[in-house]
């Protein structure tokens, strides 16, 4: 049987604090069905908390380097995706509002979100901060596949930053990590480390998906680059599809690539 769903609201992009009661409903939601998985980590305390600026300044060091692998993928117009190639049960226009707040609960619990690429129960996060300007930071560990060698998976883990000012989700890959304890949390050596950088463009009506990904290399790997190339297939990420079907409990079913000037969003061009 799968995860139960929670009931929580939509985030505008503030950051609730420890203590209120919104936080209390959305940690439920990032706790539930999270049983250990094999190789899952063990949360435990992490040491000082990055800040913004260590956060993004890596990612963005990690990016101007030539030497990295770096991949951008193209961005995605949820709505103009979702007229052309989904049925859905009901009427949903999908908002900026939506995508900030689905990149926020997928950052807590991407092996709900991302089941593809994370092990079911693996996901785990420590040493919440919440900073003045709204924007929290965290560390996080999961058993995730490999992006080169699909059926093995290994443990990795990040350190997380959500900038709801910029509608940001920055995750900077970590060799070793400290638990609660003071013991040595290491990531798996199956793959370079890796920085991702998931983030939220457009209007309020019509957001865009944006995503890119930097492996820490000493030098561009084709294959990681071929890895990333652009699918044939049309449809929304599936992080983006769960997200509708669990949280704004809409049903909706792909169908056949194709165009339909009935299906076409009131005021949106195609």
């Amino acid at each position: 049987m799968g995860p139960q769903r929670t009931e929580m609201p939509i985030r505008s992009g503030k950051v609730p604090t420890e203590t209120g009661s919104a936080h209390h409903e959305t940690r439920r939601m990032k706790l539930e069905s999270t049983g250990d998985a094999v190789g899952a980590c063990v949360p435990g305390g992490a040491p000082e908390p990055v800040t913004q600026l260590m956060h993004e300044e890596a990612f963005k060091r990690a990016w101007s380097n030539r030497d990295n692998t770096r991949i951008e993928l193209p961005p995605v117009d949820i709505n103009r995706t979702l007229a052309r190639f989904y049925r859905m049960d009901k009427p949903l226009r999908f908002t900026r509002t939506m995508l900030w707040d689905m990149e926020v609960r997928k950052a807590f619990r991407p092996d709900l979100y991302i089941p593809s690429v994370v092990s079911e129960g693996s996901a785990r996060y420590w040493r919440q901060q919440a900073s003045g300007d709204e924007a929290e930071s965290f560390v996080r560990c999961s058993r995730q596949r490999l992006w080169l060698k699909p059926s093995e998976r290994g443990p990795v883990l990040e350190r997380v930053f959500l900038n709801p000012a910029r509608q940001r989700a920055t995750f900077i890959g970590a060799a070793e990590l400290q638990d609660r304890d003071g013991k040595l949390l290491r990531a798996g050596d199956g793959q370079p480390l890796f920085h991702v950088e998931h983030s939220v463009d457009g209007s309020e009506l019509r957001p865009l998906n944006l995503w890119r990904i930097v492996f820490l290399t000493d030098g561009p790997r084709q294959k990681l680059i071929e890895r990333f190339k652009p699918a044939k297939d049309v449809w929304l990420r599936e992080f983006v599809e769960i997200y509708i079907r669990r949280d704004l409990r809409i049903e909706l079913t792909r169908r056949k690539p194709g165009r339909s000037p009935t299906e076409k969003p009131a005021g949106e061009p195609l």
